[in-house]
């Protein structure tokens, strides 16, 4: 069974963590291109601002208030959802926060939240999308991060989420594939990526925290969630460095190990004061799509490619022809 999914401008889509960062940028891109976009988020003041300006620009939006570590507010977001558009096209788990801590130094609660929101929120999504997707068809999206490949000091508890949610996502997609389940499920995994992210988390380092580099514009990760919505993809890295890294940890774990004391020091400017409230228990702050610190690149060639695999393979040939020549050129040399 070959899936088909919708045109964009056909869907109904339903982000969350849609009141700043990602979440924000995509859904704001999703209904310029003509998507019914529902907001999902806790912060009712940046869910509004949001969907006025959505619509002031032409778009179709609404907003549900809810917390995705709550099923029942999940479900109930959903329901509105239906209620208002008749159905849902697409769901992407976007909601996630951060901790900047030693796993020594970070607050049970806090580790718990966290789980609660970046892991538990993208199984609440999940299972929440399922039941209106299984006869209809459509794709769910989750957000990761190349954290979900590679580990990380300080920003660890989160690396531990998202790889808790790789693995998630990776079993439902087997499992909704052995029951041929019409149902794309796509990880989205981000590089370090321009949003407020690092000023929402708690913060246990001195100094503010930074998203550790190198640093992409969020406008890249909203342009794969929304081709995820469109093609189906298994899973799409977001910025060529980051892929870079992943490869490294894989192929060489004892030398990222040695590393982290090179790492740690990057993670936080001790220049600057720290930021004191964070988003992981309420949300304290108003949204907004980036840092405003640490702006990012705007293109990444390898996730370009990776939206197009034959371009990709295309690349990928080019090199290993380019490798082999080079060795055959330089063998005729030493005879």
């Amino acid at each position: 069974m070959t899936l088909v999914l919708k045109p964009l401008a056909e869907q109904v889509m339903v982000i969350t963590g849609a009141s700043s960062g990602i979440g924000l940028v995509a859904a704001k891109l999703a209904a310029a291109r003509g998507a019914k976009v529902v907001l999902v988020a806790r912060n009712d003041a940046s869910l509004t601002e949001a969907v006025e300006a959505i619509r002031a620009a032409g778009g179709d939006a609404i907003s549900a208030v809810a917390d995705v570590g709550d099923i029942a507010a999940v479900r109930a977001a959903a329901a509105k959802a239906v209620g208002h558009y008749g159905r849902i096209d697409t769901w992407v788990n976007d909601a996630g926060s951060a901790i900047y801590a030693k796993l020594v130094d970070t607050p049970l609660d806090e580790h718990q939240r966290l789980f609660q929101t970046n892991y538990f929120g993208v199984v609440h999504g999940a299972l929440t999308a399922i039941p209106y997707l299984r006869d209809t068809g459509g794709a769910i999206i989750t957000v990761g991060s190349i954290a979900s490949d590679l580990p990380s000091p300080i920003l660890s508890a989160y690396a531990a989420s998202k790889h808790a949610v790789k693995g998630f996502v990776d079993a439902l997609r087997m499992e909704l594939t052995a029951d041929a389940v019409p149902i794309a499920i796509t990880l989205i995994k981000p590089a370090g990526i321009d949003t407020p992210i690092a000023q929402h988390a708690a913060n246990h380092v001195d100094g503010e925290a930074l998203i550790p580099a190198p640093v992409y514009d969020p406008a890249l990760v909203a342009e794969a969630i929304l081709d995820a919505a469109e093609h189906v993809r298994r899973d799409i890295t977001v910025g060529g460095a980051g892929r870079l890294q992943v490869l490294l940890g894989t192929h060489f774990p004892a030398l990222l190990d040695r590393l982290a004391g090179v790492m740690i020091p990057a993670m936080s400017d001790k220049t600057r004061p720290k930021t004191e409230s964070t988003t992981l228990f309420e949300p304290e702050q108003r949204g907004q799509e980036r840092s405003g610190v640490q702006p990012g690149r705007k293109t990444s060639v390898y996730t370009a490619a990776e939206r197009h695999p034959i371009a990709l393979r295309s690349i990928a040939l080019a090199g290993i022809a380019g490798a082999t020549l080079l060795a055959f050129r330089r063998s005729r040399t030493r005879k």
